[in-house]
């Protein structure tokens, strides 16, 4: 992963800068832990909370009419012009989205003021809910005397750890069993490494770099570690076969024979027909996304520059883990170094409750309506996935 000073979203091509920590990889993929000590970890889900009296819980049972909240009608002044202007535009704008996400709205003007607005959030909530994959939630504003819907679609990451071991690449090419869906996995990371500019931990430059460096000053500070100690050897390790494995992996003809690399292959058993189908989801979204990069839809902190509402002093600071913390080659998924970079990273994750997460955000003001989506990151992100267990088995 990389670490960086930079604001994630800015789409430039340089790779981001040293930042300062980070955590682990399904099969080898972890997880935040987001109860307890949030300690990275596999799948589980956290307890649903109930109440523990039975007298409470009748009370949760209890269906009431949804209320609108303040902020979300922007006014709720008892002027009869005023009251009007919103509800025309309310409907103006709940029309356009309704007409982009091809829902239907459940009627509500015969409802008063404010509950005809309420009723019509809570059907239309339901409904993205229910109907589109990324929807996130949708905000109603009022932005120069104009009300309209905002609506946020979130490429969720589970929490996950997106790290990519190259060490058993390394093996695989080694193996002559294993040799030639080694080098179409040459070409699958070719295209991570190079177009969607997945970070490498062997460049400075990176988030990881300076978490095995740290790891490293361990090390040479412990007088009970001499230079032949496992350890030592385990890190340089890392380390040489990571550069090495750079080298190999950012070679163009990687990417130049592709192609041929598919056409040829004949997969053998199992793990080689796992690794060509792999390889056939990465060649078609090379096509189809052949310059996107990972962190296109990523924004500092979450939020649009544009509605960085708490003021300039609170968005320049970092308050979510940024994605480049989180998707990243390494070295392995295995050894005391793998074990301590775990815990380093998962120190540095406990002082954050959020994670940078591809989102993107659609105004329905009458202004054009966004066709961006997040069809990329979501194939994206189950490649790593596939990658990281194909890797790690």
């Amino acid at each position: 992963m990389n670490a960086t000073q930079n604001h994630i979203g800015s789409n430039k091509t340089t790779r981001r800068k040293k930042t300062e920590a980070t955590s682990p990889t399904i099969g080898r993929i972890c997880r935040l832990d987001e109860t307890g000590k949030r300690h990275f970890r596999n799948p589980k889900r956290p307890k649903e909370i109930s109440s523990d009296k039975e007298t409470s819980n009748g009370f949760l049972k209890t269906t009431f009419l949804p209320k609108l909240k303040e902020d979300e009608t922007a006014t709720t002044q008892q002027n009869g012009r005023k009251i009007t202007k919103t509800e025309r535009d309310f409907y103006q704008s709940l029309s356009r989205l309704a007409n982009h996400y091809g829902i239907n709205p459940m009627p509500t003007k015969e409802f008063e003021y404010p509950y005809n607005i309420a009723l019509s959030l809570f059907d239309t909530e339901k409904q993205l809910k229910s109907k589109i994959k990324n929807w996130d939630n949708i905000r109603l504003i009022q932005k120069e005397n104009k009300t309209y819907f905002i609506s946020e679609e979130r490429c969720s990451t589970a929490s996950t750890l997106f790290y990519i071991p190259v060490i058993p690449l390394y093996n695989m090419l080694k193996d002559k069993k294993r040799k030639k869906s080694a080098q179409l996995l040459l070409s699958v990371c070719f295209y991570l490494y190079r177009n969607a500019d997945i970070p490498y931990y062997r460049q400075e430059n990176s988030y990881l770099y300076w978490n095995y460096e740290m790891l490293a000053d361990w090390l040479d500070q412990d007088e009970e570690i001499d230079e032949n100690h496992l350890y030592k050897k385990e890190l340089q390790q890392s380390e040489m076969i990571g550069d090495l494995m750079e080298q190999k992996i950012s070679h163009r003809k990687n990417l130049e024979i592709f192609g041929k690399r598919l056409e040829k292959f004949k997969p053998k058993d199992d793990f080689d027909e796992e690794c060509f189908q792999l390889s056939k989801k990465v060649f078609q979204l090379y096509n189809d996304y052949p310059e996107e990069r990972y962190f296109r839809n990523a924004h500092f902190n979450n939020v649009p520059k544009q509605e960085n509402r708490e003021g300039e002093e609170y968005y320049n600071e970092e308050t979510v883990v940024s994605m480049d913390k989180y998707v990243s080659f390494f070295a392995d998924d295995k050894g005391w170094v793998y074990q301590n970079l775990i815990g380093c990273i998962n120190n540095e994750f406990n002082e954050y409750s959020e994670l940078q997460e591809p989102m993107i955000f659609k105004a329905f003001n009458g202004s054009d309506i966004s066709k961006n989506s997040l069809d990329f990151e979501n194939r994206l992100f189950e490649i790593l996935i596939q990658l990281s267990t194909v890797l790690g088995s």
